[in-house]
């Protein structure tokens, strides 16, 4: 069999990556949430002509939020499957998980109000 040119290699894994985001917004709720957040924050952003510097970090905020959402989710489904039966160190292990997403979570909210605060006052 020929070897794959890294160009096809790199299509395939942005195919994967494309699936694997496809699948999170139409199966896990966190993240069908996170989602709609991220879609009010982007209609408030045009709506208030945020500047490029608050669209910069909006955007960060919110790529963190969901992206560490979903490695919570995959480290989840990945506990579940090696430990179906209650654990305490696999429920140590999602507690750590969960609370990274509350970490960003919290600092995307701080960020959000630093940004929108002052256009309501």
């Amino acid at each position: 069999m020929p070897k794959e040119s890294l160009f096809m290699n790199r299509i395939r894994g942005v195919g994967y990556a494309l699936k694997g985001m496809f699948l999170l917004l139409r199966t896990e709720s966190s993240i069908q949430i996170q989602f709609c957040i991220a879609i009010i924050m982007t209609v408030a952003g045009f709506y208030f002509k945020i500047s490029n510097t608050e669209w910069i970090l909006q955007l960060l905020a919110i790529g963190m939020v969901m992206g560490i959402e979903a490695l919570n989710t995959a480290i989840e489904k990945v506990s579940d499957y090696i430990q179906p039966e209650k654990d305490p160190k696999i429920g140590f292990i999602k507690d750590i998980s969960a609370g990274a997403v509350m970490i960003v979570s919290i600092i995307a909210s701080i960020i959000g109000l630093i940004i929108y605060v002052p256009k309501f006052m």
